[in-house]
């Protein structure tokens, strides 16, 4: 079992001359979720890509524990400990989800037990596993970016609005997921929906660094 701890000292974040947040001090611990909550444009997705290491803090330090690895963001091992799910995060349109698994996991392995057509199945598109992803509905293609991040061997899982173009039945499959594959991992999800986040154990209103 992966133990995990992300902590961010000091942290702020501006574009010019506008800081998006600032003075913030948080600890995130592996086996507990997290609510990152605030209005529309008030930089929760700003926060989770700079935990992701894609954007860089303006000020302060995050940095990683974990047993198997022990480094700061700065590193090029932090991708290791990470899978994530956005919005602004594409997916390769041209290839089927069975190739798009395959092509994923090179990058970041998959947990073994499940073979990608048994994820594929979890999340209901075995009707269309061949089928290229540029003729998915929106809410096939947010499945199939769940089952990415979720069904990735990594012990921190990022996810943006996860529930994004999902329909009553998406919801419910989300729901199933974190509660079936996620009970070890560090998990942070940005939201403002509360049936995205009802589960989490603790929650931090980006408001209160501005």
């Amino acid at each position: 079992m992966n133990n995990t701890t992300i902590t961010i000292s000091g942290a702020g974040k501006r574009f010019n001359r506008e800081w998006i947040f600032r003075n913030l001090h948080y600890q995130f611990l592996s086996g507990n979720s997290y609510g990152i909550i605030g209005f529309n444009g008030s930089g929760k997705s700003t926060l989770l890509q700079c935990i992701a290491g894609s954007m860089l803090l303006s000020e302060g330090n995050i940095s990683y524990q974990n047993n198997t690895i022990d480094t700061k963001i700065e590193s090029e091992n932090v991708f290791k400990l990470i899978s994530i799910c956005a919005p602004y995060l594409e997916i390769v349109e041209e290839m089927t989800s069975i190739e798009f698994l395959q092509f994923h996991q090179q990058f970041n392995p998959l947990i073994g037990k499940i073979s990608i057509q048994e994820i594929i199945n979890i999340i209901g598109l075995e009707k269309a596993s061949n089928k290229q992803i540029r003729n998915f509905s929106s809410g096939m293609k947010q499945r199939l970016k769940l089952a990415q991040a979720i069904f990735s061997d990594a012990p921190i899982l990022l996810l943006d609005e996860p529930c994004t173009n999902l329909d009553k039945e998406g919801y419910k499959l989300y729901h199933q997921l974190i509660n079936d594959y996620c009970n070890n991992k560090l998990l942070i999800i940005c939201s403002n929906e509360e049936a995205e986040i009802e589960f989490c154990s603790e929650r931090l209103n980006i408001v209160d660094y501005k």
